[in-house]
């Protein structure tokens, strides 16, 4: 037998009291009238020499109602042994969460992380399924629920304890928000497979620092019965400061004084520091330069002035603890150069003609240069002549030569955009489109015509598609040029006058295309040389036509670089092409393929294609590595993720589990009532017996006179 409150079996000392009333001699409570009482004096009881217990059995049901009582509070019940938890002996579906990013290489940090990996892997039991997951911008299986099963019982630990070594930190950013919902999607995809009610434990090991990505985790509708524990690592010393290259913008004229380099340079908030240096490595004659940063807070400031004809790549920061985050590589983007050929008689100093707006309409930046080649229309046009440009714009009539040259420039994907504007040029859009013919006859409205509908679902347009540009009610055309879509077989309309004749129109020409505007921009034929919208649409033309590549010069870690804008079109598309790692090796990307993902640390990356320049771009940490204050745990708790609360010690998780247990067995036996109802049995019991015992009692008076 046991006792829940054993200390109510102190009540049981009361038996004592019972007792006492029945040894001690009371006077009579009975009054019988007599006569003559007034000459009587009172007589106190006469004492024997020792008490005397009476109505014993009065005593015993007495002192067992007190018994009774007393047990009925301890709340006894009967115990029996401790069934294992159904759950427990199910095992246990684990998965370790290790941050391997950038920011894990600070000092001390990796180490306790192998350290805290393993104290959780040695908790296990032998039933638990174990998978472990590592993260930084991607989240990869290290080992799966699967790998595990497949291995022996007393190779599990050692064979993990070794690829654990083998482990290091890369170079990418923290997406926690992504790691922390792609594991709890691993429990749901394991229990698809092997249907377990057992428990589900997720155990991150992260430096937890503040420019972790959270994406993802408010919101998020977490699978049953998954808890998080965290264990948080910290680095041996607090200081750290980071450095980033700030990019120009590419509309940034090319005219006036070139403003330099710029960079940010960002102080941690619990850094213990708050002056630091930038310098160029490698060049002794470049002064370094003092910055102070208070903690938490950032600075951008100029980078160091470059002795003249000195190059550098590399811009180091110097004053704190760690330096995986202190270089930033450069590469200043070369202008890049746009040709584009205009085929037109008239001279481009005239402001009546489509030509002087339309040269005028490409303004030099620090990152593009538009060269506009005017070529005579009854010239002879070569291929040669076409060879470096991707759009050509037509605006008079063309001899049979240049139309066929210009019909095998637009099926190797070349763009020509006709301007329609004569009837005289209407034999050489037939010639261009491969029909017999084009009828176009001159409209000239009453009052004006305008744009009625546009595609802006097109990339021709979709740049004005927004409610703030696409207005074009204000572009008035004086004439234009009408001609039935039908004409041109396959051709799409992609705007109208409001009349619904069509005013822009594409049709697809082998790899190319062939563009026709029906009207021409210059202020004889409309306002549209003299709108806001002219620039874009030229640009948009551009673009369509493949003209601007958008110089790849920086990239980010973790993130896939487009190398199509850096390499002359079709580079790449036969022999592949190479890209060269920062620490030497190669990756040969399939035929065709321009997109390269293997960016996986900062460095100058070189790529190389068959009859193309040799391209380089850089590639530098994740700015939010730099940000390495530590995170508080109840931030993830307020986004929605389902800490466990802290783990008590063994011997109080025992004694915990057993008062448990103890409490369940009392709860099902209920022996106190049993107890209460026989305590008020004996009760009852007792106040018959002392009804009895009264009602027979005899009567004694005393007295003298």
């Amino acid at each position: 037998m046991s006792f829940l409150a054993p200390f109510f079996l102190l009540g049981a000392l009361a038996v004592g009291l019972p007792i006492f009333l029945h040894l001690i001699r009371r006077s009579a409570r009975d009054q019988v009238p007599f006569s003559s009482l007034l000459f009587l004096q009172p007589t106190p009881p006469r004492v024997t020499k020792r008490s005397r217990l009476e109505h014993l059995l009065l005593l015993l049901l007495r002192c067992l109602i007190i018994c009774l009582l007393a047990l009925g509070f301890a709340r006894p019940f009967v115990q029996r042994a401790t069934l294992a938890d159904p759950a427990a002996a199910r095992g246990a579906k684990v998965i370790l969460l290790l941050d391997r990013s950038a920011s894990m290489r600070r000092a001390g940090v990796w180490p306790a992380a192998l350290a805290r990996a393993r104290a959780a892997l040695a908790e296990t039991g032998p039933g638990d399924q174990v998978a472990v997951y590592t993260f930084d911008d991607e989240v990869r299986a290290f080992l799966s629920f699967d790998e595990w099963a497949a291995l022996p019982a007393d190779q599990r630990g050692p064979v993990l304890s070794k690829r654990l070594d083998s482990l290091q930190p890369g170079w990418g950013a923290t997406h926690l928000g992504h790691a922390l919902t792609r594991a709890a999607e691993a429990f749901s995809d394991a229990d698809r497979r092997q249907p377990n009610a057992g428990q589900h434990r997720l155990v991150l090991v992260s430096d937890l620092q503040e420019g972790a990505r959270l994406d993802g985790l408010q919101g998020y509708d977490w699978p049953k019965g998954v808890t998080v524990r965290v264990e948080a690592v910290r680095a041996n010393k607090p200081t750290n400061a980071g450095l980033q290259w700030l990019p120009e913008t590419a509309d940034a004229p090319a005219a006036g004084a070139d403003p330099g380099l710029r960079v940010r340079v960002s102080n941690s908030a619990n850094s213990a520091r708050e002056s630091f240096q930038i310098h160029w490595d490698g060049v002794a004659a470049a002064l370094p330069q003092d910055v102070y940063v208070p903690p938490g807070q950032s600075r951008v400031v100029p980078a160091p002035k470059l002795p003249p004809n000195v190059t550098a790549e590399r811009l180091v920061l110097t004053g704190d603890d760690d330096d995986f985050d202190n270089t930033v590589y450069v590469l200043p983007p070369q202008a890049e150069q746009v040709a584009v050929t205009y085929l037109g008689d008239e001279p481009a100093t005239d402001p009546g003609q489509p030509l002087y707006y339309f040269q005028r309409a490409f303004q030099a930046t620090r990152r593009r240069t538009v060269t506009v080649t005017a070529h005579s229309a009854a010239a002879p046009l070569s291929a040669a002549e076409l060879a470096a440009t991707r759009l050509v714009m037509v605006a008079a009539p063309l001899p049979e030569a240049s139309v066929a040259t210009l019909r095998d420039f637009a099926t190797n994907g070349g763009t020509v955009c006709f301007l329609l504007r004569t009837n005289a040029t209407a034999a050489t859009l037939a010639a261009l489109a491969g029909v017999p013919d084009v009828a176009v006859t001159d409209q000239a409205p009453t009052s004006y015509a305008m744009f009625g509908t546009i595609a802006f679902d097109h990339p021709l347009f979709a740049s004005l598609a927004d409610s703030r540009f696409n207005d074009f009610t204000k572009i008035h055309f004086w004439k234009y040029r009408r001609l039935d879509p039908a004409q041109l077989p396959g051709a799409r309309v992609l705007a109208k006058y409001d009349n619904g004749d069509p005013a822009f129109l594409e049709l697809a020409r082998g790899h190319g295309r062939l563009l026709v505007l029906t009207s021409g921009w210059q202020p004889a034929d409309s306002q549209l040389a003299l709108s806001s919208k002219f620039v874009p649409l030229l640009y948009a033309i551009l673009e369509l036509a493949g003209g601007l590549h958008g110089q790849v010069t920086q990239g980010v870690t973790g993130e896939p670089i487009d190398l199509a804008g850096a390499l002359p079109a079709g580079a790449g598309a036969a022999a592949g092409l190479v890209v060269t790692r920062p620490d030497g090796g190669t990756v040969t990307l399939a035929a065709g393929q321009t997109q390269f993902a293997g960016t996986e640390q900062p460095g100058l990356y070189s790529v190389a294609a068959p009859g193309a320049p040799l391209v380089r771009f850089a590639v530098n940490l994740a700015a939010g590595e730099s940000r390495t204050a530590p995170l508080p745990v109840e931030e993830l708790a307020r986004l929605g993720v389902p800490l466990q609360a802290a783990a008590p010690a063994p011997q109080e998780q025992a004694a915990r589990q057993r008062r448990l247990h103890d409490n369940e067995l009392e709860s099902q036996q209920k022996l106190w009532r049993w107890l209460t109802l026989a305590a008020l049995v004996v009760l009852l019991l007792e106040t018959l017996l002392a009804g009895r015992a009264t009602l027979t009692a005899p009567v004694q008076l005393e007295g003298k006179v």
